[in-house]
């Protein structure tokens, strides 16, 4: 067992605390009778935790030990994706015949496909894809079916391997080399990333299968899988996934920003269940458990399973990686090592620390507004950022991204996508705040307020 807490430079987690992890994960990997298992803790963007159970090669694996991570590739792949938009080589409302010819899935948005909404089948024609080589489907036509779209775009929730293939082949297009040498250049090599790769590379776990009735093995093929690769091909270890867990809460200018790393976890699709506890982003899963709203990505391969799960709120993030082709428990231990996290060391609240240089303009904003007759509060925060609040109830609060042209953009709720704009009169003195055509007063239906409709002439009574 490697125990990797000391990695913070000494302000890893107490001893109780990792006693608990590690019982965790000995437990999991006992129970789901799996040859080996690692975990990982991350907490505020460093690894605190990592240990494993069981044998790969003749000894524990360790937060170093690479195994298959299945669709957690995906999670990677839609990074590469929104780095075009965000260069404006695509929008997300843009069809993927735009971009790429393909004989089926042209009608889709990227966003669709991002989110798994683009109503494609779930696998590719042929044999099973995870398990045969992909020289069986050389091209993009080889890799539908007689019926390959299964419900409109748009409509439903439908989890789809064949649209992330699609998806690896725009990056390829539009970047005009391999999707996994962008993927190193981009992301990998960025974020230190050194351990994740397209084959494995050693010390690497090999798959297994076991018999449900016998502790007894079964090698899976490692096939590569070709055009299907961004679906699920990579390998990676607890260290490396520990580190892109800590830039999916945080972002890292480098590769994306915060504001498109967030936005990459806003729910766009509810999966198909009687519960509805979890939903999918762009490119990432989300599930709700004990209150919390995690998101990340689980992973399959034949012979390997994979979770990697963050709780921005918290700072905390887990990854799990096992070598046997099935273990449902695997979701329920990587949750368990962040509540464990959680709730034996709750994290500190940020220090309060004023702001530098404020604005006086933006200082003059501050304070209450009135809709009609409701009072909100508006705050400001560091660069620039706005955030309304009601006072005493309930009602719509948001926060406000500033923007280069003197108005700001929500962020939440209601208000998410809309514009927040001073409006001042002739002599430059503020006069009310349009929110997406609501207006704020600084009093409540004040005669001579630019209230819509005006106000009653007869006043208060």
């Amino acid at each position: 067992m490697i125990d990797t807490s000391g990695v913070q430079g000494g302000d890893g987690l107490l001893p109780g605390t990792r006693r608990a992890l590690l019982r965790r994960v000995a437990q999991g990997q006992t129970e789901g009778r799996t040859p080996s298992m690692v975990g990982a803790v991350v907490r505020d963007g460093h690894l605190v935790w990592a240990a494993g159970r069981g044998d790969v090669g003749g000894r524990e694996p360790d937060a170093d030990t690479q195994y298959r991570i299945g669709s957690i590739t995906k999670t990677f792949l839609a990074v590469l994706v929104m780095r075009l938009r965000d260069e404006g080589l695509l929008g997300l409302g843009d069809r993927l015949g735009q971009h790429l010819e393909v004989p089926e899935g042209a009608g889709a948005t990227i966003a669709q496909l991002l989110s798994h909404t683009s109503g494609l089948s779930a696998e590719p024609r042929g044999p099973w894809w995870e398990r045969t080589d992909g020289s069986l489907r050389p091209g993009l036509a080889d890799l539908f079916g007689e019926r390959p779209q299964r419900h409109p775009a748009g409509r439903v929730h439908h989890y789809s391997n064949l649209g992330f293939a699609l998806l690896g082949a725009l990056v390829e297009k539009l970047r005009g080399e391999h999707w996994y040498e962008v993927l190193r250049r981009e992301v990998l090599q960025p974020l230190g990333l050194e351990r994740t790769t397209l084959h494995p590379v050693a010390p690497h776990a090999d798959g297994w299968a076991v018999h449900p009735w016998a502790d007894v093995l079964l090698p899976e093929p490692a096939a590569d899988t070709g055009r299907m690769a961004p679906a699920g091909q990579l390998w990676s270890t607890a260290a490396d996934l520990g580190r892109f867990a800590a830039f999916l809460m945080a972002g890292d200018d480098r590769v994306l920003p915060a504001a498109t790393v967030e936005e990459m976890r806003t729910p766009l699709a509810e999966p198909q269940g009687a519960d509805w506890t979890g939903g999918y982003g762009l490119g990432v899963q989300l599930v709700r458990k004990d209150g919390m709203i995690l998101a990340g990505h689980t992973g399959t391969m034949p012979g390997f399973v994979a979770q990697l799960w963050t709780d921005p709120a918290e700072g905390i993030a887990s990854v799990v990686l096992g070598n046997l082709t099935s273990l449902p428990t695997a979701g329920a231990v990587a949750a368990d090592l962040i509540t464990t996290v959680a709730e034996l060391e709750p994290g500190l609240p940020a220090p309060w620390r004023p702001l530098q240089d404020a604005d006086p303009q933006l200082l003059e904003l501050t304070g209450p507004w009135y809709w009609g007759a409701s009072p909100f509060a508006l705050r400001l925060g560091a660069g620039r950022a706005l955030s309304l609040a009601p006072v005493g109830g309930p009602g719509r609060a948001a926060r406000f991204r500033p923007e280069a042209d003197g108005t700001w953009t929500g962020l939440d709720g209601y208000y998410a996508g809309e514009t927040l704009r001073v409006v001042r009169t002739a002599d430059n003195a503020v006069s009310h705040l349009d929110i997406g055509t609501f207006v704020f007063t600084r009093h409540p239906y004040e005669p001579g307020d630019a209230v819509p409709g005006g106000v009653d002439t007869g006043g208060w009574r």
